[in-house]
C-alpha cells in the first residue's frame, strides 16, 4: 500500500529504471522492474504509454511514448519508454545520474486512438491528438501548459510530424489518458 505522498507505481517504475540505468546497474532481478505484469492487475494490461521528464523549472527534458502497445506488459511498456526518454529523447543529450534528483517523472497511459471526424470532437484539455498524413505522424498528450484551444494543439502536432498545413488529407484521431506524476 502506498503513502498518500508516494507517487503511483507507474511512476516508481519509470523512476527506478531510468535510476538503474544511469547508475549501471541491472534492470532485472528487482520484482519492481521486469515481471511484475504477469501477476500483479496493475500491469497485466498491454497499453501504450508515455514517459515524461521534466526538471524542477518544469522545462522538458524527455519525453518518449507509444501510441499503440509495443510491449507484451504495460510494466514493459513503462519500462522501455523511460530507457527511451532518458537516453534516446532526440531533442535533448542523454541523462546522467546527477540529473535524477533534478527532474520530476510523469506516466501517461494511453486509451487506444479513435478517429475524429469533425472539430468539435476535440478538447485539448481531455483529449491528446494525432495527426497523419501518409508516413508523417505527430502526436501531442492532452492538458498542456500553454495549449488552450484544438486550433493550437493540430497545430503543434502537425509541425511535429513535419506536416505545414492541416487539410482534408489529414488524418486526425483523438486519445485520453491517465495521468500519474510525482
Amino acid at each position: 500500500m502506498n503513502d498518500k505522498n508516494d507517487p503511483h507505481p507507474y511512476v516508481q517504475l519509470a523512476r527506478k529504471t531510468i535510476s538503474r540505468l544511469l547508475h549501471g546497474e541491472p534492470l532485472h532481478g528487482d520484482p519492481l522492474l521486469g515481471g511484475t505484469g504477469r501477476d500483479n492487475e496493475l500491469w497485466k494490461a498491454e497499453r501504450a504509454c508515455f514517459v515524461s521528464i521534466k526538471t524542477l523549472q518544469g522545462d522538458l527534458r524527455g519525453c518518449i511514448g507509444t501510441i499503440l502497445p509495443a510491449q507484451p506488459s504495460l510494466d514493459l511498456e513503462i519500462i522501455s519508454n523511460a530507457i527511451a526518454a532518458s537516453t534516446r529523447d532526440p531533442r535533448f543529450p542523454p541523462m546522467k545520474a546527477p540529473e535524477l534528483d533534478k527532474v520530476t517523472i510523469s506516466v501517461d497511459v494511453l486509451s487506444l486512438p479513435e478517429p475524429v471526424s469533425d472539430l468539435s470532437e476535440l478538447d485539448p484539455a481531455v483529449w491528446g491528438v494525432i495527426v497523419s498524413r501518409g508516413a508523417l505522424r505527430g502526436v501531442l498528450l492532452p492538458d498542456l501548459e500553454g495549449v488552450d484551444t484544438v486550433e493550437q494543439q493540430l497545430d503543434i502536432a502537425a509541425r511535429k510530424a513535419g506536416i505545414r498545413k492541416i487539410d482534408d488529407v489529414v488524418t486526425i484521431q483523438r486519445f485520453r489518458v491517465d495521468r500519474y506524476k510525482e
